[in-house]
C-alpha cells in the first residue's frame, strides 16, 4: 500500500508539471525577471535588493551568537553570561561561582585543584634550577 505522503508527492508532481508555462510566468513576474527595461532590472530593483537585507540579518545574528557563546557561562546548559573567575580560569556566572553560591560539580572539581597547587610569584624560578 502506498502512503499517504507518496501520493501527495505524486499529486504535486503532476500539478506542477500541468501547470508548468503559468507557474513559470507567474515566478518570473514576481521575481522581476520578466526583463522590464533591462535584463534583470526588475528582480535588482525588487525582489533581488532583499539579498543585501538578508545578509545584514544573517550577520547582525551570527555576531549575536558568536558574543552570547563567548560570553556565557561554561557550565553546559547555562545561558548566563560569565563574568567571574574561578581559581582554575573557568569564567562562571554568579550562580555557578564556587565561592558566591552553589556550583555544577564540575567547575567545584577543577576549582579545588587549582587552589591546591603551588603557585611560584611570577618572574621567579624556584630554588635549586
Amino acid at each position: 500500500m502506498i502512503a499517504v505522503g507518496t501520493l501527495t508527492l505524486i499529486a504535486a508532481v503532476l500539478l506542477v508539471t500541468a501547470n508548468f508555462a503559468f507557474l513559470q510566468h507567474w515566478f518570473a513576474i514576481h521575481t522581476g525577471t520578466l526583463n522590464e527595461s533591462g535584463p534583470y532590472y526588475g528582480f535588482w530593483s525588487g525582489f533581488g535588493s532583499d539579498l543585501g537585507e538578508l545578509t545584514l540579518v544573517a550577520a547582525i545574528g551570527t555576531g549575536t551568537w558568536s558574543i552570547a557563546r563567548k560570553h556565557n557561562c561554561e557550565v553546559r546548559g547555562c545561558w548566563r553570561v560569565g563574568k567571574h573567575s574561578t581559581a582554575a580560569g573557568h569564567q562562571v556566572c554568579r550562580k555557578h561561582h564556587p565561592d558566591d553560591h552553589l556550583t555544577a560539580d564540575q567547575v567545584l572539581a577543577a576549582h579545588r585543584s587549582a587552589m591546591q597547587k603551588p603557585q611560584a610569584a611570577p618572574g621567579r624560578q624556584p630554588a635549586g634550577e
